[in-house]
């Protein structure tokens, strides 16, 4: 399934479809476009996926994935900013901000946040479900 997954993605982008998924947080629903990468082609072969993202410096909210991506093609770091949905390669989570950070050695950027970011900045850990939007 996973190689089928793969497949589809590939076929999306080489039409120049743009890899979008939604995330639903207490019955709100949050968009996002994915880059073109291979790590957020790798995150999105692991879509739909129910996550507990727990509250990190009161800056992201996180959780770690039940495998590791891949990290072809990644920069060495990059700075997370508001709404940029990313993967922290060194502990191998997903890393949502809801404040602006600073560079990160091993950031690799995955997407952008649309909508009210606002439900993520709540204290304490969110349940998310993210979803695969179809083209």
């Amino acid at each position: 399934m996973l190689s089928d997954k793969r497949v589809l993605v590939e076929k999306a982008q080489a039409r120049g479809v743009m890899m979008k998924v939604s995330l639903t947080i207490n019955g709100k629903q949050l968009m996002a476009t994915l880059a073109n990468n291979p790590t957020a082609k790798d995150f999105y072969t692991m879509l739909p996926l129910r996550l507990s993202l727990k509250d990190y410096a009161s800056t992201e909210k996180i959780a770690y994935l039940e495998r590791k991506l891949t990290k072809a093609d990644a920069p060495a770091g990059t700075a997370g900013k508001i709404g940029d949905i990313t993967y922290y390669a060194l502990w191998g989570n997903l890393a949502i901000f809801y404040r602006d950070f600073g560079y990160a050695a091993g950031l690799i950027t995955l997407g952008r946040l649309s909508g009210d970011i606002s439900l993520l900045s709540t204290a304490g850990d969110v349940e998310v479900l993210i979803t695969p939007v179809e083209p």
